[in-house]
Formats: C-alpha cells, sequence, structure tokens
C-alpha cells in the first residue's frame, strides 16, 4: 500500500502534469504582472478611455464575481479563499488523472487554475481583488475584471463546449 506521499509522487511523473501545472502557474504570474502594472500606473477609479467600449480603470473587489459579497463585513474574504484552494485541490486532481491525449480539457483546467491562483493571491495578500479591464456600451458597464477572471471565464466556456463524454465514446 502507497502512502500519501508516494502517491502524491507516482502522480507528479505523470509528464503531463508538470506542464499544465507550469502553465497554470505562469498564467497566475502574467496576472499578478499586469495587475502590478495596474496598481502602479493607474489612478483608483479613474477611467483611461482606450477605445470606444473599453477603458482602463483600478477598481477592487472584495466579493466574488461580479462582486457579488462585496457588501459584507469582511468574512467573504476567507470564505472564498477557502473554496478557491478547495475547488484549486479538484482541479489539480482532474488534471492528474484525466489523460494527457485531452488536451483540450487540460487546457481549459489549466486557464481555470491559473485565473483562480491569480485571483486568490489577491484576496489572500490584499483582502480585495484587483480590477482593471472595463467593458461597457453606451451606458451599461460590464462588471470591471482582470487577466484571471478573463482565463477563468475562457476555461469555462471552453469546458462548456466540449460537453460531458463518457468513456465508452472516447
Amino acid at each position: 500500500m502507497i502512502g500519501t506521499a508516494g502517491a502524491i509522487q507516482q502522480v507528479l511523473r505523470r509528464r503531463h502534469i508538470r506542464f499544465w501545472l507550469l502553465a497554470a502557474c505562469a498564467l497566475c504570474f502574467l496576472d499578478q504582472l499586469v495587475k502590478y502594472f495596474a496598481v502602479s500606473y493607474l489612478t483608483y477609479g479613474v477611467a483611461y478611455p482606450v477605445m470606444p467600449g473599453f477603458n482602463l480603470t483600478l477598481l477592487h473587489n472584495t466579493g466574488a464575481a461580479f462582486s457579488l459579497l462585496d457588501d459584507q463585513s469582511g468574512w467573504q474574504r476567507w470564505f472564498l479563499s477557502c473554496i478557491t484552494i478547495a475547488v484549486s485541490i479538484g482541479i489539480v486532481f482532474w488534471i492528474a488523472f484525466i489523460d494527457s491525449s485531452e488536451r483540450w480539457v487540460l487546457l481549459a483546467l489549466s486557464l481555470i487554475l491559473g485565473g483562480a491562483l491569480g485571483n486568490l493571491t489577491d484576496r489572500v495578500s490584499l483582502g480585495h481583488v484587483v480590477d482593471f479591464i472595463q467593458i461597457y456600451y453606451d451606458r451599461w458597464f460590464w462588471p470591471a475584471f482582470n487577466v484571471a477572471d478573463a482565463a477563468i471565464c475562457v476555461g469555462a466556456v471552453m469546458l462548456i463546449l466540449r460537453g460531458p463524454r463518457s468513456r465508452q465514446a472516447q
């Protein structure tokens, strides 16, 4: 019987898991780098027009997606962090046990994991998530977001487009 440490080593020996986890870490790093520049060069709450329908606007989100729970007293910081950690662990296991030929799913999961880790880094270190991309039409504004949010959305759409597959269909 293999112990926990042995099982983890066995999983990490699978070559594809290292590549996809490294891709997720690279995305997290890119997200943090872009947020660093946003915080360094943008003034909080000031819209910097890039083109019609697109502003760079530094905002802080203490809640979840679309500022859900943003108006709470602060408990959501650790609650959302714990959920993110649990989901991230689940994604790492999913990546570890999926067949390496499932590149579409592996890419989608890496995008979701990298985005989740990018926002988790903000939430734990700053107490909020840094958002700076603002899309709008006329007077209708989409909630501000960041690179991590975009990666999570793209990864989720990729999983939806793939759809459920049975083992027999593969």
